[in-house]
């Protein structure tokens, strides 16, 4: 049973949890308001705790530099359950502030510069900042953290137009930039950026289509879909079940959030050219099978097996 959906929509009430249910905690992590209310139940929050190292990784950063007295600007989708576990962890230490993309960090850097008046971050930025935060105090000194399965390269892109506008706002030696800017570049989860940075180049490849899979609702494999759409046809599909015999892709439109089918979705040609890549937490047996799929309507090519074989001589 889930205690909350993804939202944090309560699903199941609290007073129905006690010491002998398992509570495991998933990989995004959860808030310290809901460990507090496992532990009121009996339930020990760490016992069942499968929080990924990226994501505790990046609250321990937050607590680091809360400490040394920078505000926490997390970069991340606002409801989403990773950014409100990570927005909890690090207010515990630090003021905190959410920002969703790059607009808001330009709209966040005309109050950093004094350009807009203090009440009106209050309304822009609504429910995305910590209890006592005081914009004429709290956005001299900042430190960029992220939702790990945001796009790397946005947050980065962020990042560094904060820091140079702290630089420029500050007339800051290029040696006095940490006292007003936290380096965390090295919270960036390795296995979204990797992702990330092979589909990149992949796209540079010419290709006919774009298969991505993963789950509908994973933010890194969203992104994934929005780096191939740029380029090319894209279908987004969970498993290997959404292609069928006859042809068609049963996909999500990400714009419409809603599956569509596309008939004939493989050229009539004599060779196809497929760029095929999935999210960070897709299992490799849904890839093998999306591949054992595709190959099932070239029945005149060699055996998979044999090409791989081939391949490792």
């Amino acid at each position: 049973k889930l205690i909350m959906d993804t939202n944090g929509k309560q699903l199941l009430e609290w007073d129905t949890i006690d010491k002998n249910d398992v509570v495991i905690v998933p990989a995004f992590g959860t808030t310290l308001e809901i460990q507090s209310k496992l532990e009121q139940a009996g339930i020990n929050p760490y016992q069942y705790d499968t929080t990924c190292p990226f994501v505790e990784k990046v609250w321990k950063r937050a607590s680091q530099i809360g400490e040394q007295e920078y505000t926490i600007i997390v970069h991340g989708k606002p409801n989403h359950e990773e950014t409100r576990a990570t927005f909890s962890h690090s207010k515990a230490n630090a003021p905190t502030l959410v920002i969703e993309n790059m607009k808001e960090a330009i709209l966040l850097a005309e109050f950093i510069k004094g350009e807009k008046m203090p009440e009106e971050f209050f309304e822009s930025f609504k429910g995305r900042f910590s209890i006592g935060f005081d914009p004429k105090i709290h956005l001299n000194k900042l430190g960029v953290v992220n939702q790990t399965t945001m796009l790397a390269s946005d947050t980065q892109g962020i990042s560094d137009f904060l820091k140079q506008t702290l630089i420029d706002h500050f007339q800051l030696k290029k040696e006095d930039t940490t006292l007003h800017f936290a380096d965390t570049r090295d919270t960036l989860c390795y296995a979204t950026n990797d992702n990330q940075n092979a589909t990149a180049s992949l796209i540079n490849h010419k290709a006919d289509f774009a298969i991505v899979a993963g789950g509908y609702n994973s933010s890194n494999t969203s992104h994934l879909v929005e780096l191939c759409q740029e380029k090319l046809p894209t279908y987004f599909i969970e498993s290997a079940e959404k292609i069928t015999p006859q042809g068609a892709i049963v996909h999500f439109d990400l714009h419409n959030k809603a599956e569509i089918t596309t008939t004939d979705f493989i050229p009539k040609k004599e060779q196809v050219d497929i760029l095929l890549t999935c999210g960070a937490s897709c299992p490799d047996s849904v890839v093998e099978s999306i591949i054992e799929k595709i190959l099932s309507f070239f029945p005149e090519i060699n055996d998979i097996n044999e090409i791989i074989d081939n391949q490792l001589k």
